[in-house]
């Protein structure tokens, strides 16, 4: 292939311009970036330790609450009160607040939303940690 230099040949030159202009626009943004990534990030990080850990008990026997359908609320499948969870579960926690039982909620699922709401209200209030539903056989 062959390039004249005179009147209608090939033209040998590249165009540049796009290049520069996409090679500015990487500049810029590189530009605005990088003091955004240099901002510390405060984290807490666990320290050494030559104290061991305290040692845990076994964890108590979980509570089984059931609610059927009908709004009956079973606390390890003896009925009980709506009303009289809040007092039973906050005796629970008093018995040892860093070692709780597991409150494993069961819902039937024709079960009304307004019981299982203060069901978890009453928990809620008496300070309950470890909360968990369980699938309905």
């Amino acid at each position: 292939m062959a390039f004249t230099t005179g009147g209608s040949g090939a033209m040998a030159d590249i165009n540049v311009t796009p290049l520069v202009d996409v090679m500015l626009v990487l500049l810029i943004i590189f530009m605005v970036t990088a003091p955004i990534a240099s901002y510390p990030v405060d984290i807490a990080l666990p320290q050494r330790s030559t104290n061991p850990p305290p040692q845990v008990n076994d964890p108590p026997a979980p509570i089984k609450l059931r609610i059927d359908a009908s709004g009956t609320v079973y606390w390890n499948d003896s009925p009980m009160p709506v009303g009289q969870l809040q007092q039973r579960m906050t005796a629970e926690v008093a018995k040892d607040p860093s070692n709780q039982p597991l409150l494993e909620l069961d819902a039937s699922g024709d079960a009304a939303y307004g019981v299982l709401a203060k069901v978890l209200t009453a928990a809620k209030n008496a300070d309950m940690q470890k909360i968990g539903f369980v699938e309905a056989n």
